[in-house]
């Protein structure tokens, strides 16, 4: 399966498909429910230190760049 790449570019302090699982869950709690409601636990996985959501939004089969957007609205509305 051909990994798929984020494209959109990010400003200070939001959420790229380049950061860990274990990163975004620390800095930002409440992407634990934007990740659960795609079906992906992978915050609980011990993969979560090194894999990248960009990896793991990939592996799951969803669209990248559709989830990125959607934790950083999560992020946003938060503050």
């Amino acid at each position: 399966m051909k990994e798929q790449k984020s494209r959109k570019k990010t400003g200070k302090g939001e959420i790229s498909g380049k950061m860990s699982f274990a990163e975004v869950i620390q800095k930002h709690p409440e992407a634990a429910e934007v990740f659960s409601k795609h079906g992906m636990s992978c915050f609980g996985c011990p993969m979560a230190m090194q894999e990248t959501i960009e990896q793991g939004i990939t592996a799951h089969g969803q669209d990248v760049n559709k989830i990125v957007e959607e934790l950083n609205k999560a992020v946003k509305s938060k503050k």
